[in-house]
């Protein structure tokens, strides 16, 4: 698919762009000497890391590794391909690809499903005109402004409103070339019973779109303004939208998510918009259904750790404990933000603010365990024997779950000190019940642990080995010299003792030979391995004079071919010595020749 945009149209789009713009709509960077820095946003950190070059058009984060060019900056904050990031860059730089382009594609159902997503995208932004700019959208503006959004939430989450009418959208649609048969598909409109006519779907409705991971319009839910029910109708199931793998607002909320290493999930749209304006950004919520696992595996693959932050009634609750299951299945740590009881996010933010939504409901999260302790105290008096001692069992079955044994020894010191109870005998209990457990037959295989997933960690700063660094210097002049790398070629070949170094020069040779010009971030681009990327851009980061003496790269070279004569003598020696405890002398002094013909080439 990649090469279906030629080279000079994408070198076309790499010199238009510049990577500290890009990078600037994500990081807030401040200009240190030649480079931008900013915080990382592939990793929690407080301190700048992450460096951004002008001169280069790279990027590298000196806290986790991550680095390439401006493609694959947008590749990874964004989870897009290739040419999606190219597409992307293209359509902010008003660079137009041309139709042939995309017309090789072969044509089957992801044809029809581009003209569902394109007619999502059409009524959406038709529904968002009726709701700001006309009178037929005026009762719909003055529900949304009394519920407390303002222009810039209505226009961020591109709310809208759909007339009151039965067949708008469907005569609109039309008229653009839509045919209604796959409209009715689509789920934008709905077949007359006994008839061939179409109705629209969605009237007199306030219209919150739906977006895939990529910020594409694939459905819509929309909340009635009259008396008619339902209150709220979503969009069905289609080709393009499946609700248990789409997360509401997770394409705005990926990068802050990614960056906090942290989602906070939430039940419904109106509670992420709220908690969104209340400055919590990584806000995402399901579909209206229960968390299921296509999704929690989504939230595992950016962030590890999730605050659940559902409705305080008994539903929203048991919801709670559910997501929690799910969650905990596909490998994430889980804290619950608790509200008073009988209120959601949305409200209480309109009541409470949303520094006290930020602070008391968020920034006071209590651990899953410490949620469950809570809930099964709820409706029982402890003063009985018997329900006394059904909580105890209720604590004691869910703390044999947990693996972490700081964790048990921790909320069983709270029972004992409560309840006068033994912590040997509660240990006991606990044991016992993971014992019972793991003598129960299992019904069904256990289902297959979720796959681990790249996770960004602050890397650990270690001192490198001298022929490590020659060789790191190296190819940050490489990098900027064809002459000199041609002059390493000539004298050192492809002899690098690092087998990252070794497979970044040989790409580089090969690019050289190709006739290209040096420039890092161009060669970044034909770089097919990801790892080697982050290698390339933290080399290409080290400060280096722009000229190199024929001294200083002797001794680069020097280093390198070294090692090796090292790592020779070394075994020579251990031959020598075995040949010792074997009484062969003469064996031995031949070695011992070796070795000083050696450790002489090393002058």
């Amino acid at each position: 698919m990649a090469n279906r945009i030629p080279d000079e149209l994408i070198d076309q789009i790499q010199k238009s762009a510049d990577i500290v713009d890009v990078v600037g709509e994500y990081v807030q960077l401040k200009k240190q000497g030649r480079n931008h820095f900013g915080l990382c946003p592939f990793h929690g950190e407080k301190s700048p890391s992450f460096s951004v070059s002008h001169d280069k058009q790279i990027y590298h984060c000196f806290g986790c590794g991550a680095g390439g060019n401006v493609f694959s900056f947008l590749m990874q904050i964004e989870g897009l391909s290739f040419v999606e990031a190219a597409g992307s860059l293209a359509d902010r730089l008003n660079i137009e690809l041309p139709d042939h382009l995309h017309s090789a594609q072969p044509k089957d159902a992801n044809s029809d499903d581009e003209k569902m997503i394109e007619a999502h995208e059409l009524l959406k932004k038709f529904y968002h005109h009726l709701l700001v700019n006309t009178k037929e959208g005026q009762e719909a503006l003055d529900y949304l402004t009394g519920r407390g959004f303002d222009k810039e939430t209505i226009d961020q989450f591109e709310i809208g409103y759909s007339l009151d009418s039965w067949d708008f959208a469907a005569k609109f649609l039309t008229k653009r070339g839509y045919s209604p048969e796959m409209m009715e598909r689509a789920g934008l409109l709905v077949k007359k019973n006994n008839s061939d006519s179409y109705l629209d779907r969605f009237r007199n409705r306030v219209m919150f779109p739906i977006l895939d991971h990529t910020g594409r319009t694939i459905a819509f839910s929309g909340r009635v303004l009259g008396k008619e029910q339902p209150k709220f109708l979503n969009s069905p199931e289609t080709p393009i939208f499946n609700k248990s793998k789409v997360l509401y607002n997770f394409h705005q909320a990926r990068v802050h998510i990614r960056k906090n290493q942290q989602a906070v999930l939430f039940e419904g749209f109106a509670d992420v918009i709220s908690a969104v304006r209340s400055n919590v950004p990584n806000a995402i919520a399901t579909m209206g259904t229960s968390l299921t696992d296509a999704q929690a595996k989504i939230i595992k693959r950016n962030a590890g750790d999730v605050i659940i932050c559902y409705d305080s009634d008994s539903a929203g609750l048991e919801a709670t404990l559910r997501a929690s299951r799910t969650l905990a299945a596909a490998g994430c740590k889980m804290r619950v933000a608790a509200l008073p009881h009988g209120t959601d996010p949305d409200d209480y933010i309109r009541t409470h603010g949303a520094e006290k939504f930020r602070q008391d409901v968020i920034g006071a999260s209590i651990t899953l365990m410490a949620f469950k302790m809570q809930m099964f105290r709820k409706g029982k008096n402890l003063h009985d024997e018997g329900q006394r001692l059904q909580y105890i069992e209720d604590i004691v079955r869910e703390l044999s779950l947990l693996d972490n044994p700081v964790e048990i020894e921790l909320y069983l010191k709270q029972l004992s000190e409560e309840f006068s109870l033994s912590m040997d005998v509660l240990k006991s209990r606990v044991l016992d019940q993971k014992g019972s457990r793991q003598r129960e037959p299992k019904k069904e295989q256990a289902a297959p642990a979720p796959p681990k997933t790249e996770t960004r960690i602050p890397q650990q700063k270690r001192l490198l080995k001298a022929f490590h660094n020659a060789e790191r210097l190296l190819i940050a002049h490489m990098l900027r010299n064809k002459e000199i790398a041609q002059k390493v070629l000539d004298r050192v070949g492809l002899q690098f003792n690092i087998e990252e170094h070794r497979a970044i020069i040989t790409y580089l040779y090969a690019y050289y030979e190709e006739g290209f010009e040096a420039n890092v971030s161009s060669f970044l681009r034909r770089l097919p391995d990801h790892k080697l990327h982050q290698v390339v851009s933290d080399i290409a980061m080290l400060s280096v004079n722009e000229e190199i003496s024929e001294r200083e790269l002797s001794d680069y070279i020097k280093q390198v071919l070294n090692h090796q004569n090292w790592l020779m003598i070394k075994e020579k020696e251990s031959e020598k010595h075995d040949a010792e405890r074997k009484k062969d002398f003469v064996k031995a002094a031949g070695i011992a020749m070796e070795i000083i013909k050696l450790k002489q080439s090393l002058k």
